[in-house]
């Protein structure tokens, strides 16, 4: 069975694409420090901890297990966070990545999946981003992603690291059978501060900005299940594995949701209320970002299945329920 070496394995994107690697007959090797992440979510895979800056470890790792490819997932995700510490972003996303790109070329694992996101773009009001919008991150979390990119380009010309980019935002809901979810320390995502609010674990929702330039008032964002969006990176593999170029893809549906109407959408499918209260917007935010994927659809044949925000959400409410967050 092929080794896929999946940093940030034991957290919420990346233990999705665990159970989606092992269903495609590969053997996910999580790697994680578990600061974020939680041991309980990987059951997949064989587990090995460690931090990103740890080339030795790292060597150790590469060596047991001679993966033939990396999925990178592991990274600091918080916008408020990144604008008050920008130095933690760019030590910890750009200087760790680069001691694992480092590692993997020294390994000779040259494919490369890396987990990136639309807000390397930052703010461009009234359009669908695609792969060739300007990048022009807001914050550091934007800027050190979009550095990362750069640097699997620059190891391609030097080193031949074949790599595919993912840019998506707004990833919601969980997997179907309740095996893994979404469980965030700190939670910061609105579906799951969302449905604490409605299950009585927190007081309330706190909507940030009432005042954006949209209908209602509120941010919008293009939500992606999941499930499809692991389903992707497994394609993404298979593309390096058929001897495909290097290639970057956007995830989205092409439609956004405000904030209010993610709510509006929570209280059909619970058929709660969600108690909230409104407060000032966080800096680095944007109005609106839509990610359309139609490169995605027409060279990988990926297609979203269950990216209904009703979908999502009802898939997240019943994570919700199982019991996992009262660990």
């Amino acid at each position: 069975m092929t080794n896929i070496l999946v940093t940030g394995g034991a957290g919420y994107i990346g233990s999705h694409a665990c159970k989606a690697l092992k269903a495609a007959g590969y053997n996910p090797v999580t790697y994680d420090n578990l600061i974020t992440g939680w041991r309980d979510a990987v059951r997949f895979g064989p587990f090995e901890q460690g931090d990103l800056g740890d080339r030795a470890r790292l060597d150790e790792v590469f060596a047991q297990y001679r993966p033939a490819a990396v999925m990178h997932f592991a990274a600091l995700s918080q916008v408020g966070e990144a604008m008050a510490q920008p130095g933690r972003y760019w030590r910890g996303n750009v200087c760790e990545s680069l001691t694992l790109i480092e590692a993997a070329v020294a390994a000779d694992c040259l494919d490369f999946v890396f987990s990136s996101t639309c807000a390397t773009y930052g703010e461009h009001d009234n359009v669908v981003l695609d792969e060739n919008t300007p990048q022009l991150p807001l914050n550091a979390y934007g800027a050190s992603k979009r550095a990362i990119e750069d640097m699997l380009r620059d190891f391609e010309a030097a080193h031949g690291l074949r790599h595919v980019i993912f840019r998506y935002f707004n990833v919601a809901g969980a997997d179907p059978e309740a095996e893994v979810g979404e469980f965030h320390r700190p939670e910061t995502h609105l579906v799951p501060l969302m449905l604490d609010a409605i299950d009585g674990k927190r007081d309330a929702l706190t909507v940030f900005g009432t005042d954006y330039d949209t209908p209602d008032g509120t941010c919008i964002r293009d939500y992606v299940h999941v499930c499809d969006l692991v389903d992707a990176h497994v394609l993404g593999l298979k593309w390096l594995e058929q001897g495909k170029g290097s290639r970057v893809f956007n995830l989205g549906t092409g439609s956004g949701f405000s904030v209010r109407e993610v709510i509006d959408h929570s209280r059909a499918v619970t058929n709660r209320e969600v108690p909230f209260v409104t407060g000032p917007r966080r800096a680095g935010d944007c109005t609106k970002l839509v990610s359309g994927s139609s490169r995605a659809e027409t060279e990988l044949g990926w297609k979203p299945v269950r990216s209904d925000l009703k979908q999502m959400i009802a898939d997240a409410w019943r994570w919700h329920r199982s019991g996992h967050y009262d660990r």
